[in-house]
């Protein structure tokens, strides 16, 4: 059942022109535009804001004390649920991909500043991170507290009509959109932009983390959606994955560089850098073509580039010394 979200993020974000940049991906100059969802507000920003908006109101509604979700160690969800627990008075468990003492840095030490308590579930698939958040819940509730279990991702079909919302929100400010380009992840922010843009609007970047991220966009889009909506009529780029979800591949590594020494914009290496990497793919290919309206999502993630060694490493090796 679905309730009323509850408000976490300031909107609508702003939409700002990225002319030297599109003009170094090969677009015109008044082309690419950016959909600042970094600049979200609530604990450092980002896409997540969108979707837990609704997936706490629900929690709130049914009684919870505490929140409970999942990701990798340097989830910018869970660094997000961290804080809307901060926020609105409630206590936040984090069930975290990999072991303990390996880094403090990026998100890791956000979540710490928030308040959040993390358990640790070693290297697993994603059923047994999901097994491992239900044991938490189920000693959460032995101990007499009410913990509502957030997707991993923050994604649901309830969670979409965040980004149907954000989608809404685009075709006003950017009336002769061609297409939207977002990074995908667990699915659910693409899935809000089809159902308010259509398929043919929506460009999704997958970053790895699903071995099938259009079924989970199907799922979600789905209930919102008039008419059958199949995988097959989606826009995904799976050439941008590498070596997978935490790794740093030459592409992104680009992408990083362009945006920041184009536009000043600051990227991260495992969602965003992605996008624009799967951007610049696409317009070598003619997916994407001169003289159309473009969008990149900007979907946040800056802790995880200072949780990111590779991505440091390469930032680093950028500056030069002044002589003299």
């Amino acid at each position: 059942m679905s309730h009323p979200p509850v408000p976490l993020g300031t909107y609508p974000t702003p939409v700002e022109p990225a002319p030297r940049l599109a003009a170094a991906l090969g677009l015109e100059p008044d082309d690419l535009w950016i959909k600042r969802d970094d600049v979200t507000g609530l604990g450092g920003g980002g896409n997540k804001i969108r979707k837990l908006e609704w997936a706490v109101g629900t929690a709130l509604a049914e009684g919870a004390d505490t929140l409970v979700t999942t990701g990798a160690a340097q989830s910018n969800h869970a660094r997000l649920t961290a804080a809307a627990g901060a926020r609105l008075g409630l206590d936040v468990v984090l069930v975290l991909r990999g072991s303990p003492g390996v880094a403090r840095s990026g998100n890791l030490a956000l979540d710490g500043l928030f308040g959040a308590r993390l358990a640790w579930a070693d290297t697993v698939d994603q059923a047994g991170l999901d097994a491992a958040a239900a044991e938490v819940c189920a000693r959460l509730r032995a101990d007499g507290a009410r913990p509502a279990l957030i997707p991993f991702g923050g994604s649901s079909a309830v969670t979409a009509q965040g980004y149907a919302r954000c989608g809404e929100e685009l075709r006003e400010q950017v009336p002769d959109l061609r297409t939207v380009v977002v990074a995908l992840g667990s699915g659910g922010t693409m899935a809000g932009l089809v159902a308010a843009l259509g398929t043919r609007s929506v460009l999704g970047v997958d970053v790895g983390a699903l071995a099938d991220p259009a079924a989970a966009v199907v799922r979600f889009a789905a209930p919102h959606t008039a008419g059958a909506l199949t995988a097959e009529r989606l826009r995904v780029r799976r050439d941008q994955v590498g070596g997978g979800y935490a790794t740093l591949t030459g592409a992104v590594a680009e992408a990083l560089r362009l945006a920041a020494r184009t536009e000043g914009l600051v990227l991260d290496p495992t969602y965003t850098g992605r996008a624009l990497a799967g951007l610049h793919a696409a317009v070598r290919d003619g997916d994407v073509r001169p003289g159309e309206k473009t969008v990149l999502l900007h979907t946040g993630g800056l802790p995880g580039l200072f949780g990111h060694a590779d991505a440091l490493a390469f930032a680093e090796r950028g500056a030069t010394t002044f002589p003299g």
